[in-house]
């Protein structure tokens, strides 16, 4: 029995030592040092790459310019072009299969035109809000300070076509108000609008909230309270054909999470 009890050490310290080789063992999937590190790296996202277009509203271009380039810088090897033009030419493009991999509204109608025609890849994600305000130019030639003075004798407005988000939210207000007004021009997008009034062919056109900001002194801004009848709500989604569903998706979250909502409120947006 004595001799046997000299043995139990022995095998003690052998059965340490054989777990912590073990031990190592599991903690070493890769050389130098790594240790519990690998593991956890093997289940984080994998590293984006490849190029995506984005087809979005005009009123959201310098947003997701600063977003699509503060991606790039965060995602290296990674590829985002811009398409900006009114909602509903770029549904209309993306229905005739141009080759958009998102596709960002300035309304939740024309994104129910793709998604109706299923070729939207899952359920859009609304992601901002916004509502109209009257620009003129800074010295406001036609004395404009209200809704009701864009229908006075004389006045040139102009506004987006009925069509695009921003000409559709102008009707509603002018329905809600009983207001009618006698446009000069209607554009295909609320850039154009803005254009019109800054080049001076215009004394008042009918743009987003977000626009007048970005547009600094270039224009004078008036805000009315019936613009709250036609609050836009804009909805982000990848195309069903795009085919890097992957980086859509990670530009997507980049916009509607933390960091996008910062750029988007700092810029005159609401949140839905």
């Amino acid at each position: 029995m004595r001799t046997a009890r000299k043995h139990v050490p022995a095998l003690l310290a052998a059965g340490a030592l054989a777990a912590g080789l073990a031990g190592c063992a599991a903690g070493t999937p890769g050389a130098a040092g790594t240790g519990s590190n690998s593991s956890a790296g093997a289940s984080e996202t994998p590293t984006l790459s490849g190029a995506i277009t984005v087809y979005a509203a005009a009123s959201l271009k310098s947003t997701f310019t600063k977003l699509a380039s503060d991606f790039e810088a965060k995602n290296p090897g990674t590829k985002i072009t811009l398409n900006f033009a009114g909602s509903s030419d770029l549904a209309t493009q993306i229905t005739q299969g141009a080759p958009a991999d998102v596709f960002a509204s300035a309304d939740t109608k024309n994104m129910a035109k793709l998604t109706d025609a299923e070729l939207i890849d899952g359920a859009p994600a609304n992601f901002a809000t916004n509502v109209l305000e009257i620009a003129v130019p800074p010295s406001n030639p036609a004395s404009i300070s209200s809704f009701a003075d864009l229908a006075k004798p004389g006045v040139k407005v102009v506004v987006c076509a009925p069509q695009v988000p921003c000409g559709a939210a102008a009707e509603t207000v002018e329905k809600a108000t009983g207001t009618t007004l006698a446009p000069v021009s209607e554009e295909s997008s609320v850039t154009d609008v803005l254009g019109k009034v800054t080049s001076g062919e215009a004394d008042a056109g009918l743009v987003y909230v977000t626009d007048v900001k970005n547009a600094g002194d270039k224009v004078k801004g008036i805000r009315f309270a019936e613009s709250d009848q036609a609050v836009n709500t804009y909805p982000i989604a990848t195309v069903g054909t795009s085919k890097n569903k992957e980086l859509a998706a990670a530009f997507i979250a980049a916009v509607t999470g933390s960091e996008g909502k910062t750029v988007l409120s700092d810029a005159g947006f609401g949140t839905p």
